[in-house]
């Protein structure tokens, strides 16, 4: 491959090795979707992994949104130490 460009390659090839941030996959009203965790409960929607074809064209699952998840373990039955069940009354499953 070749880079024609005025700018050093120092510049146009900086941050090349770096790997994406640590992605969650969870379901979300029964949509799959890939996450960039935020804060704890949140995250940033990457990408709609399984999901019907309308839910593409909704804007509240665009990539880039915040949307609220409930952690693996308490969508499995059960919850991390400290919480109860109405620590997740907001979110969305």
């Amino acid at each position: 491959m070749t880079i024609y460009t005025a700018m050093p390659l120092e510049l146009v090839l900086d941050g090349l090795g770096n790997e994406p941030g640590p992605f969650v996959e969870t379901t979300v009203k029964g949509m799959t979707v890939q996450l960039v965790p935020v804060a704890p409960g949140v995250g940033r929607i990457v990408r709609l992994l399984t999901a019907p074809l309308d839910s593409y064209l909704k804007p509240e699952f665009a990539p880039g949104q915040l949307i609220g998840y409930l952690p693996q373990d308490a969508q499995n039955g059960t919850l991390p130490p400290a919480s109860s069940p109405s620590d997740f009354a907001g979110y969305l499953v």
